[in-house]
């Protein structure tokens, strides 16, 4: 888990960012439509920095910090006997926690993968184990290709970027902040990804819901 409190800049920011603070309220920002283009504008900006910087990492060294995440992960869940795990399929060098759940189930625990249904709707869970069968998804990822849709007590989210409050910079579909608010019951968000991902601010939205915990290495 990192504990470093040196966020990271600000690449090539668009013509207004500058006047944008971490300090400026969310309410404000969503009243003001320019400043809200700015921050859509910085946070593509941003994202595809982030995914770069993240795939030009060795496999090796990623390989490695997955393992830190992993046991950070297994030290914040805690006992997964009858717990369900939504978690995700690793995605342009995202940490790779297949071991993990293998470990996990092993232990007693159950996971989910989630489904893109449609753009602007929520994601669905439906629970998978090893073996069962997988079909090719949106932008190619392996999804359940059957099973029953369920919710989370857990849902691993994987972070392009992150900030000190929690906030997490995903690939811009808003997929994760629908499910969340839609859930009938409040899952515990754990998100997980590279130290070098951590932002000053995301600028965060009304829409945006932050993890319970950020976990990286």
């Amino acid at each position: 888990m990192s504990n470093d409190n040196d966020a990271r800049g600000y690449a090539s920011p668009p013509c207004f960012m500058h006047e944008l603070t971490p300090e400026f309220q969310a309410d404000d920002r969503a009243a003001d439509p320019i400043a809200w283009a700015d921050v859509l504008r910085w946070r593509k900006a941003e994202r595809q920095r982030l995914i770069d910087e993240r795939m030009a990492v060795p496999a090796e060294e990623r390989a490695r910090r997955t393992e830190t995440i992993a046991a950070g992960l297994t030290k914040a869940i805690g006992d997964p006997r009858h717990r369900l795990i939504g978690i995700y399929w690793p995605f342009k060098g995202e940490p790779d926690l297949r071991g993990w759940m293998n470990q996990t189930i092993a232990a007693g625990g159950r996971f989910a993968l989630p489904v893109v249904i449609k753009s602007g709707w929520p994601l669905e869970f439906r629970a998978w184990a090893p073996g069962e069968p997988l079909e090719r998804g949106v932008w190619n990822i392996l999804v359940p290709a059957n099973g029953p849709a369920v919710f989370p007590d857990v849902v691993i989210a994987p972070l392009v970027g992150f900030d000190g409050d929690n906030y997490r910079l995903g690939y811009g579909g808003g997929f994760f902040d629908r499910t969340l608010a839609a859930m009938p019951r409040k899952p515990l968000a754990i998100g997980v990804g590279y130290s070098q991902a951590r932002l000053a601010t995301i600028y965060p939205q009304p829409h945006d819901i932050p993890m319970d915990t950020v976990i990286t290495a």
